[in-house]
């Protein structure tokens, strides 16, 4: 009977799955990568969109700097900006055409600096106005007719306001989405660890000594009883 009950007892043990089978949990790991997103997210934005904008910082600035150009081709900053800005001509003036970056600038730094939108309706607003006012442009006023510049700035400030809407489209939404899902990860797995791992287990805690065979007591007890010199 002692036996059987041995056995049945390692019959039960093996069964059950052992702690070394379940895999490791290290909330130290775990809690390092939700500081470090925490710590992301009181910067303000995520390097993604700060790159996102300084690209529309960027465009803005160098559309004026082409428009500048343009304004000193023409002959001279302050009589050709008269022209352009106090006597306004569609078909002739690129006014328009910074204008239209400073409003893109306005509407993107707004939505994606200071809102943090995370939704693609700002962009797509600012390109659709972009796309079809140059278009427009390009076809009812006379630019090409007034030299490079009747190219360079029209062909310029569309692709610039493509890009930016491909960066946010295909960069910054997805690459914050799946940080937030693994912060949302990380986050679960640390509460699921603090619930199995109240306390810091070491090695020492799921050491057992290997188990004695059935009967070796009795075994051992013979032996030294046999060896004893018969009187």
């Amino acid at each position: 009977l002692p036996s059987d009950a041995e056995n049945a007892h390692s019959s039960s043990v093996e069964s059950c799955p052992s702690l070394r089978d379940v895999p490791s949990i290290n909330p130290a790991h775990l809690m390092a990568r939700i500081e470090s997103y925490e710590g992301r997210e009181k910067k303000g934005i995520s390097d993604v969109r700060r790159t996102f904008c300084l690209f529309v910082t960027f465009d803005l600035l160098f559309i004026t700097l082409l428009w500048i150009i343009e304004l000193n081709v023409k002959g001279g900053i302050e009589t050709t900006l008269e022209k352009e800005v106090l006597h306004y001509d569609y078909s002739s003036s690129y006014f328009d055409i910074f204008l239209l970056a400073v409003f893109r600038f306005k509407v993107l730094i707004l939505a994606y600096a200071v809102c943090r939108l995370r939704h693609w309706w700002a962009i797509a607003f600012t390109t659709a106005v972009t796309s079809a006012f140059l278009l427009a442009k390009v076809i009812i006023s006379q630019l090409f007719s007034q030299g490079a510049f009747g190219y360079v700035l029209p062909i310029i400030s569309f692709i610039l306001a493509w890009i930016e809407t491909w960066f946010l489209d295909f960069k910054v939404l997805p690459q914050e989405a799946e940080e937030e899902s693994r912060f949302l990860i990380a986050q679960d797995a640390s509460e699921r660890a603090a619930l199995l791992h109240p306390g810091v287990l070491s090695d020492g805690q799921f050491y057992s000594p290997p188990e004695s065979v059935a009967g070796s007591d009795e075994d051992s007890e013979e032996k030294q009883d046999s060896e004893k010199p018969v009187v």
